[in-house]
């Protein structure tokens, strides 16, 4: 993956994306974050004290989630959002419901929907716009700056590896049945940021995958979210599926298990979490160097 960041359309593509019903005198001091890569990208800015609520996704850094919780990023109350009295509210690409999103512009609170990530050029535009919205512009050319240089190191580390491990994402494995991650998701698009390939090739975003399909695809590794609850999977449960135990990767137990928003939250982390990804090719003995 070539690394090429054009700031110019990145801020385009930012601005683009920002739904103010009118200009504001002061910067926002009050700021809801929907979705955990905007939350990260607030407090790398520099300006995590604006903050007043955040949504479930919202995890890091850990003094995020002593703010109040506004709900699911894809399903938020606009009742619970207005009553919080935010001067700005800004939000992941996939935020809503739709509605909610409409009656939240027709209020008059500026409302910023920060455009998808799945390269480092899409992370550059997430940056932009939170930072255009903020009206933090030398913080934001500032991390943008430590962010590509860090995705770049990424890059290179990865295309650095001596082969292109197969990896199969798996988002879920509830009753046996495998949901994983095909083209156009994140969980690909990490997957190549680190060297690796997707398994799952002919499978548009995240969907179910038959056995016969799973075996075909004959995945090196396997990667997953660390999650616990009833979305938990164990290298045990792996081994043990009638199609998984049939590959590589699920015979000789290689599952590599990262934190979620970490591994594909597109923000800040990024180039660290493909080179931990990258890393962690390189301890499997198929491409370990000699």
């Amino acid at each position: 993956m070539k690394l090429h960041i054009n700031r110019r359309n990145a801020l385009v593509l930012a601005a683009s994306l920002v739904f103010a019903p009118a200009a504001q005198a002061d910067s926002p001091s009050r700021v809801i974050a929907a979705g955990g890569s905007v939350a990260e990208i607030i407090h790398a800015l520099g300006a995590g004290d604006r903050l007043i609520a955040r949504d479930t996704t919202s995890t890091y850094p850990a003094e995020v989630e002593a703010l109040p919780d506004i709900g699911y990023v894809r399903a938020l109350s606009a009742e619970n959002l207005i009553a919080m009295d935010p001067d700005m509210i800004i939000a992941e690409h996939d935020a809503g419901p739709p509605e909610v999103l409409e009656v939240l512009q027709r209020t008059g609170i500026p409302l910023v929907m920060v455009p998808q990530a799945l390269d480092p050029d899409g992370v550059a535009a997430k940056i932009a716009a939170v930072a255009g919205a903020l009206d933090l512009p030398e913080a934001g050319q500032a991390l943008q700056d430590s962010v590509a240089a860090k995705l770049e190191e990424a890059r290179i580390a990865g295309a650095a590896l001596p082969e292109t491990p197969r990896v199969m994402f798996i988002l879920s494995m509830q009753g046996g049945r495998l949901m994983v991650g095909g083209t156009g998701t994140s969980a690909e698009a990490m997957i190549e940021l680190a060297g690796g390939v997707n398994a799952v090739a002919g499978l548009d975003g995240y969907k179910p995958l038959t056995d016969e399909a799973a075996i075909a695809a004959a995945p090196d590794l396997i990667l997953m979210m660390d999650r616990g609850g009833d979305h938990e999977v164990s290298v045990a449960d792996i081994a043990a599926h009638p199609a998984l135990r049939l590959t590589s990767a699920g015979a000789e137990g290689r599952v590599i298990t990262m934190d979620g928003l970490y591994l594909l939250g597109f923000g800040p982390r990024t180039g660290d979490a493909a080179l931990e990804l990258t890393a962690q090719f390189r301890r499997l003995p198929e491409w370990a160097d000699g």
